[in-house]
């Protein structure tokens, strides 16, 4: 029989505890993230300008998606090129990222390969990832140069290996646009963001490689399986959830794209080829009183969130585990089963 001090300890509560630790983020995100949100949605339904107050309705959702006349028009090509942008940038780099993170991966978890260095080769890899994006946005356009007199240091290398042509008299180069153009400026920013979280989401892969079971790969290596065989037999179907959690944070940081496309720009000007939402919202909050976009930039951060939140969706029905799935269907339909049986014999299972 329990004791009166064994009673006293066990009717003690630290659930209360726990919320005390946690209390703090649920304040911070109340008072920096819940009321701006909110008061997102509410922007989305007024005017812009100086008729910034007044109730406008589904107004401003209308021109984005719909357009109108000359302006609405104006507004919603804006929006499509924008959106596309971001998708091309987002998929432009996760797409490589994902591959050399994977394979990197697997390469530094193989239990037969001996690395020396391995520890070191982990930590230079992951070191862009604590690079604030500003700082990496201006180290980039500085290497990339703007002008025929200040090429940047790519141009410089280039030209030295006889790629890019300089004249020595007017101390010119045939700069190759990095800034200029459509794609050039979209592979640079893709190579920016593959090179900066490459090493976060190898990270990520290798945790969950070493989550996997030894025995398996145990096994497998007795059964005889290449390594192409254990890559794919198991390494990559155990790796479903994290991969599903890497494509859905990528695909949310990717949407929200800001700060590298905005500062990679053209002298003091946006590049329009590399343009995201984020950047087009931005622009639409800062502009000057009389030309504010307030209404029009609130109704684009709702589409954005739920576009976000449809291709989350999308993305976790993909990549759902329909083995677990079809196994909790059978439980269910025993326990159906099961029950069904009780009640023939009043209720009692035998």
């Amino acid at each position: 029989m329990a004791s009166a001090a064994q009673r006293r300890i066990k009717s003690i509560s630290y659930a209360k505890y726990g919320y005390m630790f946690i209390l703090p983020f649920f304040i911070v995100y109340f008072f920096f993230q819940l009321y701006p949100l909110l008061n997102t949605f509410i922007v989305s339904f007024h005017g812009n300008g100086l008729n910034v107050d007044d109730f406008v309705g589904f107004e401003n959702y209308k021109t984005i998606l719909f357009g109108g006349d000359r302006r609405a028009n104006a507004i919603h090509e804006t929006f499509v090129t924008s959106l596309k942008n971001t998708i091309i940038l987002w998929v432009g780099n996760f797409i490589p990222q994902l591959a050399l993170s994977l394979s990197l991966a697997v390469w530094f978890t193989e239990a037969n390969l001996k690395i020396p260095g391995k520890g070191f080769f982990k930590v230079v890899m992951y070191l862009p990832n604590i690079i604030t994006a500003a700082s990496v946005a201006v180290l980039f356009l500085q290497l990339c140069g703007q002008s025929e007199t200040n090429p940047g240091f790519l141009n410089q290398f280039l030209s030295k290996i006889g790629v890019v042509d300089y004249d020595a008299t007017s101390k010119k180069y045939d700069v190759i646009p990095f800034i200029e153009g459509v794609w050039q400026p979209r592979g640079v920013i893709m190579f920016i963001q593959t090179w900066m979280w490459f090493g976060n989401t190898m990270i990520m892969l290798m945790s969950g490689i070493q989550g996997i079971n030894p025995s398996l790969f145990e096994a497998a290596s007795i059964d005889g399986a290449s390594s192409g065989q254990v890559f794919r037999k198991i390494t990559l179907p155990l790796l479903t959830p994290i991969m599903a959690y890497t494509l859905v944070t990528s695909m949310i940081g990717g949407l929200q794209m800001f700060d590298i496309p905005f500062l990679y720009h053209r002298g003091t000007a946006v590049n329009e080829d590399v343009q995201t939402i984020a950047v087009m919202i931005y622009e639409y909050f800062h502009a000057q009183l009389e030309q504010s976009k307030m209404g029009l930039a609130g109704a684009a951060s709702v589409l954005l969130f739920f576009i976000t939140l449809v291709l989350g969706c999308i993305s976790f029905y993909l990549t759902r585990d329909k083995d677990e799935i079809a196994k909790k269907k059978q439980r269910k339909k025993i326990a159906k089963q099961l029950k069904q049986e009780s009640k023939q014999f009043g209720g009692f299972s035998v």
